[in-house]
């Protein structure tokens, strides 16, 4: 892979690795609490920046949306993209 693809790809640790760092949430714990099917591979890459689609993100964020019921927060909360969208822009 060159380099332009593999900046694509991984766009850095995402605000959802400090999140669950500052909760004290584990991979595990977001799986758990998911009524949709998510692995951890799936959340390891997202903490990690590696690029996901639209709708494991979807499903990642209603899974955090049960861990911090009845607070409620949004995908810009969580990532610095939605799908190929960057939301820091």
């Amino acid at each position: 892979m060159n380099k332009k693809n593999d900046l694509n790809f991984n766009l850095g640790v995402q605000p959802l690795d400090e999140l669950m760092n500052k909760n004290g949430w584990t991979n595990n714990l977001i799986v758990k609490n998911s009524s949709a099917q998510l692995t951890h591979k799936q959340i390891q890459k997202g903490r990690k920046g590696r690029r996901l689609t639209t709708k494991i993100q979807d499903k990642i964020l209603q899974s955090i949306n049960e861990c911090l019921y009845p607070n409620k927060i949004t995908i810009s909360d969580l990532f610095t993209y939605y799908g190929k969208k960057n939301l820091r822009d």
